[in-house]
């Protein structure tokens, strides 16, 4: 199974194919080479392993990311 983390493109450095990505509040260089035509800064984008493969509408891009937060909430169920 891969682990896609949606993001949203803040910034597109000029000649190259890096985008800076705000992933959950942090931002990262996210290459985008894979993308035709190039994103532009507001879009929303599935990176995985630091590469953008998808673009996403604002809702697909909420909707991943309230169940990647909720996956990584520890259990509060007891064991059996």
């Amino acid at each position: 199974m891969c682990l896609g983390i949606p993001g949203t493109v803040v910034d597109v450095e000029a000649g190259c194919d890096t985008a800076r990505v705000d992933v959950a509040g942090l931002v990262r260089d996210i290459n985008i080479a894979l993308l035709e035509p190039r994103v532009e800064p507001g879009e929303h984008i599935l990176i995985h392993s630091g590469f953008a493969l998808e673009r996403m509408t604002a809702d697909e891009a909420r909707d991943a990311l309230e169940v990647f937060i909720d996956g990584a909430e520890p259990s509060t169920g007891g064991s059996s």
